[in-house]
């Protein structure tokens, strides 16, 4: 199997935002601008967050500093109180500043309820505090008596003892709870990692100079950084501040203690104080008993990388929470010296290489960067050197894919887990955002990801497939999901893009792309937009170039920020980007008007069916009736509701003509009918055209008349015969009255799944709505969805008579999935046309709506992990109605062998009885969405699956796309 393009994931798309706006993190809600000035305030006083120092008793009783408990005073703890304004804070907002452990409930702190948002929240204010001077405690953490650091370590040590003995908590949480380690105090805690990387940043703020030392040591640490910054204190000794020295000498020994050798001594004491009942004590033991810090990193980090492993899955044999305690902390301290085993292994053949990343990756795993399914998933695929002198480039270029995978995983991993309190923390404290990058780099990742880029260098050279963007370094790193090209200025969006204004003629590079994202002429991200996704199928439609690539090639291309570039993804993924003075005459005769303008297609309407204005039971509709009385969603579960009886639900249609009567009526304030409004509309925007306007000019007259027509529509009076017909239709097809069936409205227009469109997710669905109110409203506004902005640009790129759109709705009762999502009946990675693309996520709208998703390549007999899930969110349907927010953790796949197999019967029948039940000649691939309720496979929606002919045909992109011979072969020993 060659898997030659990028892993898949997800990205937000327009469906699911509409309801998770009530769910969204706190940072909606906040006061940012209150919160700023607080943080200004904490950090210029001198007693910061807090207001006194304060006895607090057994009791709950707070006394005077001077005034101590009168009983049980060894019991008592002395510490700062808090102001009341720091209280309020926390009250209200649930944002805790300046914690102090030793008087915090332990299950509060642990805060599951909330995702542990409290625990998270102080690993980021103690991050904030390395990384600007103490940050809100700037002045306070001179404040003598405000914290108690023996207290705050036996608190510590006292939380972790409570809350590491239930398993499934040790399972399901592993890497946050490792993660904790390094920041709440117990004794063992120890972060070097982020000290060093911290204390060379303050040096970098406080003498530019050091800038150059700052990235090394963020990037690419090694030992001889500590002779390096030596040498820079030397030679600009008589430039720098006394405070600066001071830092830099810090440095130096943190530095230093995070080189030193493995404390053997120290970490046998350790693990000789976990019980002796321990199966795990014995492999430890042996393991420090053979280990010898001398030997080459080549033969440690195996050895390192394995008892990773075996503490954690062995760390449940522990039944003690102090002995998970230890056995975490001893975890700790052996990634410590596998992060500096791993710079010092310096491969020089490929089979040292591949065997560097197969056990980095390893490690992964070990510190729960990547789950033990997940590894086992994946492992054959990182063996295939193994015993081999040789192997094909196929191979290496599958173990390439597979190692990058792991990276992406892992970056995942720490972003799933912190992503909600970082965005939270970001609105009015922009430094939070760094915290992922920081914990990002104090893992495996870092070295694992180098070291990955630098085999994807070494294969791209041999298979001629190299990405020229602009001079930056690590391009192997980039790889293109969508192929296409474009013109405009490129804008790098390092932060959350929720709040950027996005134009349709410009380049972007996102984290992460937004919820609701517009056309764009192309689009780079971080996080990849699955193949999938609503978003990625109008991108793949539309030709628009899309490529993944990493955070530091971001944040290499930020200073082309507002430059014009030309942007190209080829078929086989090479990327390349060039200024606009580099531009060839053959680039720049691409974005010519003639060629433009004869991409647009026309939305048919010869056939449509306006005359039939009653509701229709889905069961009378099928595939032939789309663009006629309904739209190919309707339609076409009508025709599955025929040939998988049970495996779709019961259905109403709204048909066009009931739109379209209702548009008849005359619209307030305009003296015309909405239909006239409408058409004026666009009669006016060709008059402005042929006047010689700017296209941007007539848009926004366009934009903003469609906008009144919208919020018109929202409002509009429904006739009562067709809400009458409503009710009866209600009580025939789902056997129960309006009001007590949860349904789905989704819209259905005749612009979807035309030959060359999609238009997938570009107008409302509601989910699950209960209540006859909100369903006669929701009506109104699946009505009034084509006429947003959003909507009406995309298609408006596409269409040449967009004015001509008719919305017809699908009103289906809500199955409550515990897992959903989107199969393409094509491998798009691998391009074979009897394989199958599935992604999936917990919850409903799966997949297509913006969670990381786990993927995979289902072949007749086999499937293939292309990247797990990495949503820690999901939603359910209860009959009550509406949606509840639920949290998960990733410790086990979604699919199980059943459901792959129902998949691939389905899969298998869609693709017999749609061409023998239509008479249909279409002939390339569908795209379905699914759910898995209690194991049964449910169907909600098929349409084809449209791929850009244009982008794929294109001769320009045939010309950059090197023809490689798969087949050669690569001596293992090969010198790189």
């Amino acid at each position: 199997m060659q898997l030659k393009n990028s892993v898949l994931k997800t990205t937000l798309s327009l469906l699911i935002f509409n309801f998770l706006i009530p769910f969204l993190s706190q940072a909606q809600d906040i006061p940012t601008s209150y919160l700023k000035e607080k943080i200004s305030f904490y950090k210029a006083n001198d007693r910061g967050p807090y207001k006194s120092i304060n006895w607090f008793c057994n009791n709950g009783e707070v006394r005077e500093a001077r005034d101590p408990c009168p009983e049980n005073k060894d019991d008592a703890r002395q510490h700062a109180a808090y102001r009341d304004d720091t209280k309020e804070i926390a009250k209200k907002y649930s944002i805790y500043l300046g914690e102090i452990l030793s008087n915090t409930d332990r299950t509060a702190f642990w805060d599951e309820e909330n995702n542990n948002s409290r625990l998270k929240q102080y690993q980021i204010n103690k991050y904030l505090g390395s990384i600007d001077d103490g940050w809100i405690q700037r002045k306070s953490q001179f404040y003598r008596g405000a914290v108690q650091s023996e207290d705050e370590q036996s608190w510590g040590v006292e939380f972790f003892q409570k809350f590491l003995p239930r398993d499934t908590r040790v399972i399901n949480e592993y890497f946050l709870l490792r993660q904790s380690l390094r920041d709440i105090p117990h004794d063992g805690d120890s972060n070097l990692a982020q000290d060093m990387r911290s204390q060379s940043k303050t040096v970098a703020d406080d003498f530019p100079k050091f800038m150059d030392a700052r990235i090394k040591i963020h990037g690419k640490p090694t030992i001889e950084d500590i002779e390096m910054v030596r040498n820079f204190q030397i030679k600009f000794e008589n430039d720098l501040k006394p405070k600066t020295k001071e830092e830099l000498t810090n440095l130096q020994k943190t530095m230093a203690e995070f080189y030193a050798p493995l404390d053997l001594t120290t970490l046998r004491k350790q693990v000789q104080n976990i019980s002796k009942n321990n199966a795990t004590r014995i492999r430890l033991l042996e393991f420090l008993d053979t280990y010898n810090d001398t030997d080459k990193p080549e033969l440690l980090v195996p050895q390192l990388a394995d008892i990773l492993c075996v503490i954690r899955t062995e760390i449940t044999d522990a039944s003690s929470g102090n002995d998970r305690l230890l056995l975490l902390d001893l975890s700790n301290a052996v990634e410590d010296v596998l992060l500096k085993k791993s710079q010092e292994w310096q491969p020089d053949d490929v089979l040292g290489l591949l065997e560097k990343i197969r056990h980095l990756s390893l490690a992964a795993a070990g510190t729960g960067l990547i789950e033990l399914w997940e590894w086992e998933k994946v492992k054959p695929q990182l063996e295939v050197h193994l015993g081999n002198a040789d192997v094909t480039l196929e191979q290496l270029n599958d173990f390439l894919n597979t190692s990058r995978g792991i990276v992406e995983w892992s970056a995942s991993m720490v972003k799933a887990n912190y992503s909600d309190v970082v965005e939270l923390y970001s609105s009015f404290e922009p430094m939070a955002y760094g915290f992922i990058d920081d914990r990002i780099r104090s893992s495996v990742a870092l070295d694992l990801g180098e070291s990955v880029s630098r085999l994807g260098a070494i294969i791209a050279k041999k298979s001629n497939l190299s990405n020229n963007v602009l001079n930056i370094k690590s391009q192997s790193s980039i790889r293109g999901l969508n192929p296409g090209y474009a013109f405009g200025e490129l804008v790098v969006i390092e932060e959350s893009p929720e709040n950027v204004p996005i134009d349709t003629d410009k380049i972007y590079i996102f984290q992460k792309p937004p919820s609701d994202l517009k056309p764009v002429a192309g689009i780079m991200t971080v996080s990849e937009g699955n193949l999938v996704s609503h978003v990625q199928l109008l991108a793949r439609n539309l030709g628009i170039p899309n490529a993944a690539l990493s955070g530091d090639n971001l944040k290499a291309l930020s200073k082309y920020n507002g430059k014009k570039v030309f942007y190209a993804v080829s078929e086989k993924g090479n990327v390349i980007i060039k200024e606009e003075d580099d531009m060839s005459g053959t680039e720049k005769d691409l974005f010519s008007k003639k060629e433009r303008s004869q991409e647009k297609i026309a939305v048919p309407v010869e056939q449509i069916r306006l005359d039939v204005q009653n509701v229709l039971n889905m069961r009378d509709v099928d595939a032939s009736d789309s663009g006629k009385l309904c739209g190919p969603k309707a339609a076409n579960l009508g025709q599955l509701k025929k040939m998988f009886p049970e495996n779709v639900v019961e259905g109403l249609i709204i048909p066009f003509g009931i739109f379209r009567k209702h548009m008849d009526q005359t619209m307030p304030q305009e003296g015309v009918s909405y239909w006239q409004y409408l058409n004026t509309t666009f009669a006016d925007a060709d008059k402005m055209r042929a006047s010689n306007l700017s296209e941007k000019e007539v848009e926004n007259f366009q934009l903003l008349r469609l906008e009144k027509l919208k919020v018109a529509i929202e409002k509009m009076q429904l006739d009562a015969s067709f809400v009458s017909e409503l009710k009866k239709g209600f009580r025939d097809a789902f056997g129960n009255s309006i009001g007590n069936v949860p349904v789905f409205l989704r819209s259905d227009t005749n612009m979807e799944d035309l030959k060359e469109f999609t238009g997938a997710g570009l107008n409302l669905t509601l989910f699950n709505i209960l209540s006859e109110e909100n369903i006669t409203q929701g009506i109104k506004k699946v009505w009034a969805s084509p006429y947003t902005e959003r909507s009406f640009k995309w298609r408006q790129k596409y269409l040449n008579n967009p004015e001509n759109v008719f919305p017809s709705i699908l009103i289906i009762p809500s199955v409550d999935v515990e897992y959903s999502g989107v199969m393409i009946t094509k491998g798009i990675n691998s391009g074979n046309d009897d394989d199958l693309t599935v992604a999936f996520s917990r919850g409903a709208g799966g997949a297509v709506d913006g969670q990381s998703a786990e993927t995979r390549l289902i072949t007749k007999s086999s499937n293939f992990l292309l990247a797990p899930a990495r949503e820690d969110g999901y939603l359910r349907l209860p009959k009550t109605g509406g949606t509840t927010k639920n949290t998960t953790t990733f410790e086990k796949e979604i699919l199980n062998e059943n459901n792959i197999n129902d998949i691939r019967r389905i899969a298998e029948e869609i693709r017999v009885k749609i061409p023998q039940e239509t008479g249909s000649e279409y002939e390339g691939a569908w795209d379905v969405e699914l759910g898995f309720e209690n194991n049964k496979l449910w169907l909600f929606q098929i349409r084809p699956f449209v791929e850009n002919k244009r982008a794929k045909s294109s001769e320009y992109l045939t010309s950059i796309t090197p023809k490689v011979d798969y087949n050669q072969l690569v001596w293992v020993m090969e010198k790189i």
